[in-house]
C-alpha cells in the first residue's frame, strides 16, 4: 500500500523550517502532497500562484512532491484524495498543544493519522509571520527561506 501524506498550511511564504520537515519526511511516505490552504478571510502577503511557486521551483527535482491548493477541511481535502496521513512540524510546546487538539479531532472524526516532526535546532525558530515582519521592514530573510523566495520566478 503506498503512503501518501499531506503537509498542508499556508506557505505565506515557504520557510526553510518547512523545507526541513519536508525534506526529512520524504523517506517515510511515497508521496507527500503540499496543500495550500485558502480561506477568502485571510490576507495573504503572496498571491496563491506566486506561493504554488515557491513551492514547486524548491522541489522541482523531487517527483515524490507534488503541490496544490484546496478550499475546507483538511481532512475532506485528505479523503478526497485518497490521503490517510497529515504531516505537522511541531516548534516549541504551544504548536504541540495546539496541534495535538487538531490531530486528535481529525482522527475522530476521519480516521486520519497525523505524524509530527519536531524542527530541526537550526530552524526551530522561524515562522512565516516573522519572516513578512521582515520582508514588511525591507530587511533581508535569505537565511530564512529558499532560493525561489528570494529570487522568485513562476514554475511553469
Amino acid at each position: 500500500m503506498m503512503k501518501k501524506a499531506t503537509f498542508p498550511g499556508s506557505f505565506d511564504p515557504l520557510t526553510l523550517g518547512h523545507v526541513d520537515i519536508i525534506k526529512r519526511a520524504l523517506p517515510l511516505f511515497d508521496e507527500i502532497v503540499i496543500a495550500i490552504g485558502t480561506n477568502s478571510a485571510k490576507k495573504y502577503m503572496y498571491p496563491l500562484e506566486q506561493r504554488i511557486s515557491f513551492i514547486k521551483n524548491t522541489f522541482k527535482n523531487n517527483s515524490k512532491i507534488t503541490v496544490t491548493s484546496y478550499k475546507g477541511l483538511t481532512i475532506d481535502f485528505c479523503n478526497n484524495n485518497n490521503i490517510d496521513f497529515i504531516l505537522r512540524g511541531l516548534r516549541n510546546p504551544a504548536d504541540f498543544e495546539f496541534e495535538k487538539a487538531i490531530a486528535h479531532t481529525n482522527r475522530k472524526l476521519a480516521k486520519i493519522e497525523t505524524v509530527f516532526l519536531l524542527t530541526s535546532a537550526n530552524t526551530s525558530y522561524i515562522s512565516s509571520s516573522i519572516v513578512r515582519d521582515i520582508l514588511r521592514h525591507h530587511g533581508d530573510v535569505s537565511a530564512l527561506v529558499p532560493q525561489a523566495v528570494t529570487k522568485p520566478k513562476l514554475a511553469k
